[in-house]
């Protein structure tokens, strides 16, 4: 008897920033926030907010990453008491090509930068992600 296992899509690399990318949030009725993200993904990532916003809410997202500007849709999730301020996560809903292929580079550089131990700045406490991009 054959059996198939459907297996799981393999999880995004994802990039621990710590907070060092600003973020700008635009909602529907124009209010705008600011956030710093403290990790990213090609298919969303975590912010830390002064103020969460609503769950299952789109919002315009503006990252501000070394290698340009990012600008997608994003769908919030649930917020999360953390300390001062809350961590929110977000998934990804719609994004352009261009703005796809900035934010794959910024993956691919910094996953890069923390596999290769002789470069400086390497961070010593970097834990691999299970997966990694196919292609580097």
């Amino acid at each position: 008897m054959s059996q198939f296992f459907q297996s799981r899509p393999p999880r995004a690399p994802r990039i621990d920033l710590r907070g060092q990318v600003s973020a700008g949030i635009r909602l529907e009725n124009g209010r705008q926030l600011l956030a710093k993200v403290q990790r990213l993904s090609v298919t969303g990532g975590l912010l830390e907010l002064a103020n969460c916003v609503e769950e299952r809410v789109w919002v315009s997202l503006t990252i501000y990453l070394q290698s340009g500007v990012v600008r997608p849709t994003v769908e919030m999730m649930f917020p999360m008491r953390g300390g001062a301020n809350y961590l929110q996560p977000f998934r990804i809903v719609r994004i352009s090509d261009v703005d796809l292929h900035v934010l794959e580079a910024e993956v691919k550089e910094h996953l890069k930068r923390a596999l290769a131990p002789n470069q400086p700045g390497h961070n010593s406490n970097f834990r691999p992600p299970r997966f990694y991009l196919e292609n580097f």
